[in-house]
């Protein structure tokens, strides 16, 4: 490949895994493409900033991106793309279970025409819980953000630089990557690659976090929830007036039937419900339009380091 490569790597509780996934990039890498590294420190408790300022001490291809708070791995890969130069952007995560020493695979995919390409791993190691969320996350982008059923989504995937530039353009709060990816281009393939075994810590996505991250990607780029809202409602209105009108003729039929209070407090209780449920959808779209409308940050950098240089604080 001719030109320069970028790796971005979101970290957060990553001190004893970071420094091996730098090893195995600059292993791969070798002499055979220039390239860069930058490592986005989502405010991590441990002692992972720490860490990349060690690297970038001994390496002047890698850059350091240091968080004022954490905001998470997709703002964290928006704020590492914004630091890359390189004509091929690749992500991956810093526990070392994306297999950097396969990144040629990504990149000769790319050129044979694709615009992005995404690792599909043929046994993945995450635990149950991850992989149920995987799946989840996956039906979500095919309902909602019109993912090609066969392609597969994960953390390790490479995009060519007018794709980057594109999703870039995107600088309100709550970024999903992978909406960002799919609104830009539909020329996505898949390679297969191996998928590691955690060695040390375990993975931080958690329920809420996942929640989170589908609640993000459904509301951030479709209002097809609302259009299912206003589908539901018609559907339960519809229904409730067919059980009016069957109430009504078996009245009619037969004078005895007692008027049921159970039914009466259940259909209330459904109809009340799915009310709830909507103006909640309506809540929440309305309270992320208010948060953009007041110029919420994507993200705050409290500083880069480039060889223990510390730059000014940049606000996005």
């Amino acid at each position: 490949m001719q030109g320069k490569v970028s790796f971005v790597i979101p970290c957060y509780r990553s001190e004893k895994t970071l420094s091996a996934v730098i090893d195995e990039i600059i292993e791969t890498v070798g002499n055979k493409i220039k390239y860069e590294i930058v490592l986005v420190n989502d405010s991590s408790p441990d002692n992972t900033l720490g860490v990349i300022k060690q690297l970038c001490e001994k390496n002047s291809n890698i850059i350091g991106v240091n968080f004022a708070q954490n905001f998470g791995q997709h703002a964290a890969l928006m704020a590492g793309m914004r630091q890359t130069t390189g004509d091929v952007v690749v992500c991956l995560d810093d526990d070392g279970q994306t297999p950097a020493n396969e990144v040629f695979k990504l990149i000769d995919k790319l050129e044979e025409g694709y615009d992005v390409v995404y690792a599909k791993y043929g046994n993945k190691k995450h635990s149950s819980f991850r992989n149920l969320g995987s799946k989840v996350n996956s039906a979500m982008t095919e309902s909602l953000l019109s993912k090609p059923k066969k392609l597969y989504i994960s953390s390790y995937f490479a995009a060519k630089r007018f794709v980057v530039d594109k999703m870039l353009e995107y600088d309100n709060p709550f970024p999903y990557v992978i909406g960002l990816v799919l609104r830009t281009t539909k020329n996505i393939a898949n390679v297969e690659v191996n998928h590691r075994q955690r060695e040390v810590g375990e993975s931080g996505y958690t329920l809420k976090k996942l929640i989170s991250l589908w609640v993000n990607g459904f509301t951030a780029f479709s209002v097809k929830p609302l259009r299912l809202a206003t589908i539901g409602g018609v559907m339960v209105a519809i229904i409730g007036f067919i059980c009016f009108v069957c109430t009504i003729i078996n009245k009619i039929i037969n004078p005895d039937v007692p008027l049921g209070w159970s039914s009466t407090m259940a259909v209330m209780l459904i109809l009340g419900g799915l009310i709830l449920l909507v103006l909640g959808m309506i809540g929440e779209y309305i309270g992320r339009i208010y948060i953009c409308i007041n110029h919420s940050p994507q993200y705050v950098i409290r500083e880069i380091i480039k060889n223990e240089r510390i730059e000014n604080k940049e606000e996005l």
